[in-house]
């Protein structure tokens, strides 16, 4: 990794190309996204069967696209018990977390005559995409807690989880024992875009749902890209991306391997050091090399560092501070001593690890809150995924005859300002002569 002395030209140079990398698509992976969307809106289940058997599942059939409860029955046997051990932690830690996101409906009446109020109610249906991960050989069970356990806390009558099916028909056993866990109603084997467009659109197999969660590669990012409005949606996730602020009491072992984390997703991801210790920042460039050595992913995460990795080298923490709050980003440690004296000062982050012993990973497993997090330095006006993306909130409002004439005037006046009559006279209409 690179070390920058920031402020400076270079460093802002390195910061715009990775500030700057977004969600990258190719034109003709857009138009291939609405080729299908469309191809699924028009033909429904046919469609789905033509794409499951094309790329994911030759002799799948559109009967056995939903997961059966023997299928279920099944995978729990093929489970080993410290899977079991972690789940089970995992679901209790996540559920604990996002019940404390629970809203409730809510009703005044301080201005006499007028009952005014707000219905919180959650949707009727959330579909939550896993991804295939690798043919079924390493299930995102934890992508699937974080997608249906908010749901369901929100009180989702119908959860339905899509996922790729491996080449001979199944889903890996660990995804359907953890989505039991998790109250799954549903389960079908589709992915990818038609996944999305199936949820958006609803086919005679697949339920149409109201909200749609989770992550998945480009062509599933798009579709939920170009759904949004047709169907709710989490986030429009982009490379996932990590920024460490570390002082001179880091661990450079510690940091290097955090950052790596990040780095192995995708050679589009970002991985940026800010440290006011020079000798961090050498020992952590250093760590960085020898941990690649032994990397099973090494090849991603080299290309990653080598085009949005960096190690800035600032004046003090304050600038550091600064930075974070700059890029805004998905993931922010804190390997800093007291990390509780600054957390107050981070305005823009999707997630905020304070500690040496409080690695990105704690969060995307295990800890309790969502690792949907908001990329690409949305998180200046976004937030993680949350109860919040399963409700709508509906407004009441009711006035008396009297508290009605006590406020027409007002209402008249500045309905008659924006130049719109008959919302006035509306008003009007209901006042004595």
């Amino acid at each position: 990794m690179k070390i920058y002395d920031y402020p400076s030209k270079a460093a802002e140079k390195r910061l715009a190309a990775i500030v700057n990398r977004g969600l990258g698509y190719r034109k003709k992976d857009l138009s291939a996204v609405e080729k299908i969307i469309e191809d699924v809106r028009k033909n429904g289940d046919l469609s789905l069967v033509e794409y499951v058997n094309r790329f994911d599942s030759p002799g799948l059939k559109v009967h056995s696209l939903r997961v059966s409860a023997t299928e279920i029955d099944a995978a729990k046997k093929q489970v080993g018990r410290p899977f079991m051990r972690a789940l089970n932690r995992a679901f209790v830690q996540i559920e604990a977390f996002h019940k404390e996101q629970s809203l409730r409906s809510w009703f005044r009446t301080q201005r006499p005559g007028t009952f005014l109020g707000q219905l919180v109610n959650p949707v009727d249906c959330a579909g939550v995409y896993v991804p295939g991960g690798q043919g079924g050989q390493t299930p995102l069970v934890s992508s699937l807690l974080m997608g249906a356990i908010p749901a369901k806390i929100a009180g989702v009558n119908r959860v339905v989880v899509v996922t790729p099916p491996t080449r001979n028909g199944s889903v890996n056993p660990h995804i359907l024992v953890a989505a039991r866990k998790a109250g799954v109603d549903e389960i079908y084997k589709i992915g990818s875009a038609w996944a999305i467009a199936a949820l958006a659109y609803g086919t005679d197999t697949i339920p149409k749902a109201d909200v749609i969660v989770g992550p998945g590669n480009i062509y599933v990012t798009l579709a939920k890209k170009i759904l949004s409005g047709t169907v709710g949606i989490d986030i429009i996730a982009g490379p996932s991306e990590i920024l460490v602020v570390a002082d001179d009491t880091g661990v450079p072992e510690y940091i290097a391997a955090d950052l790596l984390s990040q780095a192995e997703h995708d050679a589009l991801a970002s991985a940026v050091l800010v440290t006011p210790s020079s000798k961090t920042a050498a020992a952590v460039a250093q760590a960085v090399e020898k941990q690649l050595e032994t990397l099973s992913r090494r090849e991603i995460a080299e290309k990653s560092l080598a085009a949005f990795g960096a190690i800035m080298v600032v004046p003090d923490l304050d600038i550091a501070l600064e930075f974070a709050n700059r890029i805004a980003p998905e993931h922010l440690e804190l390997q800093v001593n007291n990390p509780f004296e600054y957390v107050g000062r981070i305005r823009n982050a999707g997630a905020v690890f304070m500690g040496h012993y409080t690695p990105e990973p704690v969060g995307d497993y295990i800890a309790g809150p969502n690792h949907v997090l908001p990329t690409a330095g949305t998180s200046r006006f976004a937030s993680a995924l949350s109860v919040d993306n399963f409700v709508k909130k509906t407004s009441l409002v009711y006035y008396s005859k009297e508290a009605f004439k006590r406020e027409a005037a007002d209402i008249m006046v500045l309905a008659e300002t924006e130049g719109l009559g008959a919302h006035a006279q509306a008003v009007r209409i209901r006042l004595p002569d």
